[in-house]
């Protein structure tokens, strides 16, 4: 039992780690995009074919960020899933044929 509660106290530390350096990436990419696009909206020789482009490559990797995300919670709980399903072993008893006289 206390193997268990390990295992998942482990995991639980393990997703909360992951899930606030995620949170804190986010939001440092995601005020980098806000300063990109002030920039950009203040550059008036940009053609506008470029800022399509540019918006696209953000689109493209707020949905890698979104799949990577998805990804890994699945697989925090399919970890927790496997630690749950391993049984807890049991102690050997001791075999009567064992006992001496």
């Amino acid at each position: 039992m206390e193997t268990e509660n390990f295992a998942k106290q482990m995991i639980d530390f393990q997703k909360a780690t992951f899930d606030n350096t995620f949170t804190a990436v986010t939001m440092l990419q995601d005020q980098a995009e806000r300063m990109f696009n002030t920039m950009i909206e203040q550059t008036t020789w940009l053609p506008e074919e470029s800022r399509r482009v540019i918006d696209e490559m953000v689109g493209t990797y707020k949905k890698g960020r979104a799949d990577f995300k998805g990804v890994m919670d699945e697989n925090f709980v399919k970890l927790a899933d496997l630690f749950e399903a391993v049984p807890t072993p049991k102690k050997p008893q001791a075999s009567p044929m064992s006992k001496t006289k």
